[in-house]
């Protein structure tokens, strides 16, 4: 059959990449999984932290029903030593949906990890996995020195950036000298300046509702989680606490249990607030696109209705 993925004429609008996101605990699970059914389709998952095939409970992963009910991607096929970026994320996504695209109009794609989300609507950077040598040299002199080492490297490698980096955060620092260093590019030059064009239409749906029903929400997940088996999947993980993948919310609360500094009841409170954080975190983000159509998480009929106005127009 021909491919879905061609330019749009009147009568065919196209395919349509339909983003389903907000802030953890909102219910993008349910929702997605109903819509996929409703529009035949299948699901990307665009979770972070649900990439890691030993992370289960943490992270939210769906159940094995819900995965079994519809086609799932981006899920588990990661291990928690591997090496993944965001770029690699626009890769692999963008060659799915071409694929995907060939056998339906729509597809839904769900998370709330903001980066990844943005990496498939206007591009990410194609910049160098950072040198192992490289990174560890650059660490130690911020860890003997501080971030002035840091900062006085980058406004002789790279002035632009420079002016417009938060200069507290050692993180993007350190990428930005990595990456200046190994290409002999200013970090500024190679970011991207323009969106770049997908060969479908993107409709991103934003889920949310009143802070204290969110709260209340997160609250609930996290006693959930703790009586699912978190405490026990997070100490079969302990042994591996330094690697980044589970540097999260969720484990790192639990794994400081585990060396004594909390109480059990302590580490779920830090849970809670924490996951409160970062939802906060999500909100902050996910406001700044004003392309994002906004729903109550239980506005179903709503959503689809929008929906199905969103991919018959012309």
């Amino acid at each position: 059959m021909p491919s879905l993925a061609t330019i749009p004429t009147m009568n065919d609008p196209g395919p349509s990449l339909v983003i389903i996101t907000g802030p953890t605990a909102i219910g993008k699970t349910r929702i997605s999984i109903h819509l996929a059914k409703t529009f035949s389709t299948e699901i990307i998952s665009c979770d972070s932290r649900q990439f890691y095939r030993e992370l289960n409970i943490g992270v939210a992963r769906p159940g094995m029903e819900e995965l079994a009910s519809v086609p799932h991607h981006m899920i588990g096929f990661l291990s928690i030593w591997d090496s993944y970026n965001v770029y690699k994320f626009e890769t692999d996504v963008l060659a799915l949906c071409k694929e995907l695209f060939a056998c339906h109009a729509i597809v839904i794609m769900t998370g709330g990890s903001g980066l990844y989300i943005r990496s498939i609507i206007q591009g990410i950077d194609d910049l160098p996995d950072p040198d192992p040598a490289l990174r560890e040299q650059l660490k130690k002199e911020f860890e003997e020195v501080g971030i002035s080492a840091l900062q006085q490297k980058l406004i002789l490698l790279d002035p632009e950036y420079y002016k417009e980096v938060d200069l507290s955060n050692p993180k993007r620092l350190l990428r930005a000298i990595e990456v200046t260093v190994t290409t002999g590019i200013p970090y500024s030059s190679l970011r991207i300046k323009q969106p770049q064009k997908r060969p479908f239409r993107i409709i991103q749906i934003g889920l949310n509702t009143d802070r204290e029903d969110l709260y209340d929400r997160i609250n609930e997940r996290v006693d959930e989680m703790i009586e699912k088996g978190l405490v026990e999947e997070a100490r079969n993980l302990y042994r591996y606490r330094d690697l980044n993948a589970l540097n999260t919310v969720g484990y790192k609360e639990l794994f400081a249990y585990f060396d004594g500094t909390y109480s059990l009841e302590q580490a779920v409170e830090k849970i809670k607030t924490n996951t409160r954080r970062y939802a906060k975190r999500q909100l902050t983000w996910f406001r700044n696109d004003l392309s994002i159509n906004w729903f109550e998480p239980d506005q179903l009929a709503d959503i689809q209705s929008y929906i199905k106005e969103q991919t018959i127009k012309a």
